[in-house]
């Protein structure tokens, strides 16, 4: 069965692409344009990973990761921040495994989520 990843970001073509890359590397991808969508869709299925953007409108992606994180009845859900922002130490904060900036290579993109997706689709080497 394959690993099960949501990517969350307020720009549509950039939401696309990254469902491309990551669908031809074997991922299910999920999508959100920002992080109360992206509640919604953990609640009905939490996903096996998360890829989100930090500025967003309605909810951001701190906002979200932080409404993630004091639910107890979900489980623990590795997140990569993925955005034009630079501040690593407020995602690691949050428990981030992973801080990825804008515009990222798609190589480079699927070797961080392999890292974190043990036994993930994409091969590493």
């Amino acid at each position: 069965m394959s690993k099960s990843i949501l990517v969350v970001d307020d720009d549509q073509s950039l939401r696309e692409l990254l469902k491309l890359h990551l669908s031809n590397a074997g991922y299910y991808v999920d999508t959100a344009a920002d992080g109360i969508e992206a509640g919604y869709a953990v609640l009905r299925s939490p996903p096996d990973l998360i890829i989100t953007d930090v500025n967003m409108p309605n909810m951001d992606g701190y906002e979200f990761i932080e409404a993630l994180k004091s639910d107890k009845t979900l489980p623990m859900i590795p997140v990569i921040f993925l955005t034009s922002m630079d501040d690593v130490a407020r995602g690691k904060e949050l428990g981030a495994v992973g801080y990825l900036t804008k515009p990222v290579r798609a190589d480079k993109l699927l070797a961080v989520v392999a890292e974190h997706l043990p036994g993930g689709a994409y091969p590493i080497g």
